[in-house]
């Protein structure tokens, strides 16, 4: 501190020689502790505006520019047990999208928590929809295996087939960096994003040390009987 003292001295010194700065050297001390405090108000900016990417990157990764977009069709999705579904006919019904693949452990411990979805409120309305996409994206899998993979699960609503990730890109990756797949999307009766979980998994048991998925299944619990008693 004291050396960079005397080279703010030096540097005052000469730029009063030259008639540039127009200061006394009783006021050096003075400027001196000024510059010090731009100097940390330059550093405060440089940290404050760190936070600030990376709030914003926290937030492109959860997809918080999405809600209130309408939601795209699923247009090139296979369907495994049921006639083709197309989201405008879902118009009237509050629609939980989740992608999910058979070698995801974040996928197989959310499995439970879209069974309590479906079992719960199906009745007020909610469809659930499992868009199965394989991973590595170009692994050969068969309808009969993720039929099994999904009747191992428990799965009792419509299973979708994202081969390629055709879909998954135009909902979710092609938007910017996100952090999983195994996205889910809950859209509302007018076919309107309310809520993305952007993965990997959210379930009701509450693990110590990792308390996020439990946190996540609440919330996302709490915003589907929100959007169900939604009359608009």
């Amino acid at each position: 501190m004291a050396q960079e003292s005397e080279t703010l001295r030096g540097v005052f010194e000469a730029l009063q020689e030259t008639g540039l700065l127009l200061v006394t050297g009783r006021q050096l001390s003075s400027v001196a502790a000024s510059m010090t405090l731009i100097a940390s108000i330059l550093i405060l900016t440089a940290l404050t505006g760190s936070a600030a990417l990376a709030a914003a990157t926290r937030q492109e990764a959860a997809g918080a520019e999405l809600i209130g977009t309408k939601a795209p069709d699923w247009e090139g999705a296979e369907w495994l047990n049921t006639e083709p579904l197309r989201l405008e006919d879902l118009r009237g019904k509050v629609v939980l999208v989740r992608w999910w693949t058979d070698t995801c452990p974040y996928c197989r411990r959310s499995a439970p928590a879209l069974n309590e979805f479906h079992a719960r409120y199906a009745r007020r309305g909610l469809i659930v929809i499992g868009m199965y996409h394989p991973k590595p994206i170009d692994r050969l899998i068969t309808a009969s295996e993720i039929r099994e993979a999904a009747q191992e699960r428990g799965f009792d609503f419509p299973i979708a087939i994202d081969r390629g990730w055709s879909v998954l890109r135009h909902w979710w990756l092609d938007g910017g960096r996100r952090s999983a797949t195994s996205v889910s999307f809950l859209i509302d009766r007018h076919g309107v994003i309310r809520h993305i979980h952007p993965g990997p998994a959210f379930h009701r048991e509450v693990v110590r040390g990792d308390e996020q998925p439990s946190r996540d299944f609440v919330e996302l619990d709490r915003m589907i009987d929100q959007v169900l008693d939604d009359p608009n």
